[in-house]
């Protein structure tokens, strides 16, 4: 969901980042010390003294309850940071863009349900009518610049907006508008678009003379790499040493979908001017922070521009980013009048922002976050649950049993284990999914959903189709391993490195973990971790030259640059 590089291999699964509801009980309402407390212990944690940071500030009743630094703004400098920084924000940029389109809504500019060619004449809808609702919730069918490999190489490349909406526009439509929720950033270039021609300024100026400036957003801006920016820190990911300077995206490519800038209290003070109406009126925001509903009546848990969500009765309306190097959250709980924000200088595994911020938002809620407790459960009540599951769109999801222990796998994915609450429902531990298995009458299993606390819940129907089989490791002597060690490129400073550990092949996608692949051929491997597969290439002489990578129907070349 974020605007990011496109994560291949370990990095490239579809991921369960999203916090469902879930049932904790009352407790005593805590000193403001107390809250202090546990905030910094939580955070402390994670964001380090000697490495990448963030910034947090936490609001209620319009009351500054928490607002600190943790960690490095700048490694090369050892610079701390400090709350009044300036972060990256990436997809927290939508908000305001869907905020710039109501506006222009208002002003009887142009309506929701215009279809986008009135202001784009040009665009191949390809025969379908789409709105410009459809592009605020994601709605719309139109395929995701960033998840095309061909946008890969073009990171470093300064493009102007028709050179953008060029990459996607002749793509096929992924579904009819309306009919399916699929998170989507070329939406968002497109409402950008809409924004220019409509007013007949930039996005970027738009932006700044109609948002920031009247607001007193001083520390706001839309990314530039030659602009001086006061108090701008860079961001970091993980490499094969350790920390480095993430890679570099031109500004121009996020564009509307993820290139705006901010810190922790000019974020609080945007949120509080749309409560107030300083920029929509308020009903107007209310129809922003409404749940957009499909044409089959599911609900998709997003409005324009920001997730929809509730926590024990109490709605939460929230989006996070994720660029290159950032990690960033915005969560706002409007009738309790709390609002949290944390901006991260890292774009690395267990260090992403959104299970911290909901966590100290159910705190400073007085409703702390507790996990599940696991049961046991007979292997009888095990079995009817393992198989093959498949959704509307036949993506399918495997239920794998290990003996009594039960794992999930979504095609091309992560195999997770997931642990029982109830004969039914299944909880992923350091995760917020849930999954929920259906039966009919008769006892049998029929189906499940997989239930996050954003977005759509995804529903699954058990099918009779077997379990993929399992790929055969075959004995193959560690010798040949040294002939595939070195670095192979997917794309500009994003890689699988290989390396050869007491006679096991490793792999290391840019910004994770090592995991060890094995073979089933001389040159094809595979992980038993991840649903993915590479195989080395090789030249006449035999020489390595590269690897492919097929994960989720893709198949990715990578050269051997080292």
């Amino acid at each position: 969901m974020p605007i990011t590089k496109r994560v291949f291999f370990f990095l490239f699964l579809i991921t369960l980042i999203f916090i469902p509801a879930c049932t904790t009980q009352p407790v005593s309402q805590p000193s403001e010390n107390d809250l202090t407390s546990q905030i910094d212990s939580l955070l402390s944690k994670v964001y380090k003294a000697n490495e990448p940071g963030a910034a947090i500030l936490v609001k209620k009743e319009g009351k500054i309850l928490f607002r600190k630094g943790y960690g490095l703004a700048d490694m090369e400098l050892n610079v701390p940071v400090e709350p009044g920084m300036v972060f990256r924000l990436g997809s927290i940029t939508k908000q305001f863009t869907a905020v710039a389109i109501l506006m222009l809504a208002e002003q009887g500019k142009l309506s929701l349900q215009d279809d986008i060619t009135k202001f784009l004449p040009d665009y191949p809808t390809q025969g379908k009518a789409i709105t410009v609702e459809h592009l605020l919730t994601h709605t719309s069918g139109i395929k995701s610049y960033t998840e095309l490999p061909e946008w890969l190489p073009l990171w470093r490349r300064d493009m102007t907006l028709k050179e953008i909406i060029d990459l996607f526009k002749n793509q096929p439509m992924e579904f009819s508008p309306g009919e399916r929720w699929k998170y989507n950033n070329s939406g968002y270039i497109l409402l950008g678009a809409i924004i220019e021609k409509v007013s007949s300024e930039t996005f970027e100026a738009f932006i700044q003379k109609y948002i920031f400036e009247p607001l007193g957003m001083k520390h706001s801006y839309y990314g530039s790499a030659s602009r001086i920016i006061p108090r701008r820190i860079p961001g970091y990911s993980k490499g094969k040493a350790g920390f480095e300077n993430a890679a570099y995206i031109s500004m121009t490519q996020p564009y509307a979908a993820g290139s705006l800038l901010s810190s922790v209290d000019d974020l609080a003070i945007w949120n509080e001017a749309l409560l107030e109406g300083k920029l929509i009126k308020r009903e107007t925001l209310e129809r922003a922070f409404a749940s957009y509903k499909l044409k089959d009546g599911t609900d998709t848990r997003y409005g324009y521009g920001w997730f929809i969500s509730n926590y024990e009765g109490h709605r939460i309306i929230e989006h996070g980013g994720g660029i290159m190097g950032f990690t960033t959250y915005a969560l706002l709980m409007p009738e309790d009048q709390i609002f949290v924000t944390l901006l991260t200088n890292s774009s690395i595994e267990g260090r992403a922002p959104e299970p911290f911020a909901f966590r100290i938002a159910a705190l400073t809620l007085d409703r702390p976050y507790k996990e599940p407790v696991a049961i046991t459960l007979q292997e009888k009540a095990i079995i009817p649950l393992v198989g093959v599951y498949a959704n509307a769109q036949n993506e399918e999801r495997y239920i794998i049993r290990d003996g009594n222990r039960l794992f999930s796998q979504r095609a091309g994915g992560t195999k997770v284990e997931i642990f029982p609450s109830s004969p039914i429902e299944f909880f992923l531990k350091d995760s917020f999914a849930r999954i929920e298995f259906m039966k009919n009458k008769k006892g049998e299993t029929t189906g499940l959903r997989v239930i996050n606390r954003l977005g759509p819940i995804e529903t699954f129907t058990k099918t009779t189709k077997p379990l993929p089989a399992e790929r055969k490791e075959i004995a193959l002597d560690s010798a040949i391993y040294n002939q595939y060690v070195g670095e192979y490129e997917l794309a500009p400073n994003f890689s699988i490195i290989v390396t050869k550990e007491n006679n096991r092949l490793m792999t290391q996608a840019t910004g994770q973990e090592k995991l060890e692949v094995f073979p089933e051929s001389e040159t094809k491997f595979f992980s038993k971790v991840v649903d993915a597969q590479i195989e080395f290439t090789k030249d006449a002489s035999g020489k390595v030259t590269g690897l492919v990578l097929y994960q989720g129907g893709q198949k990715l070349p990578a050269k051997k640059i080292k």
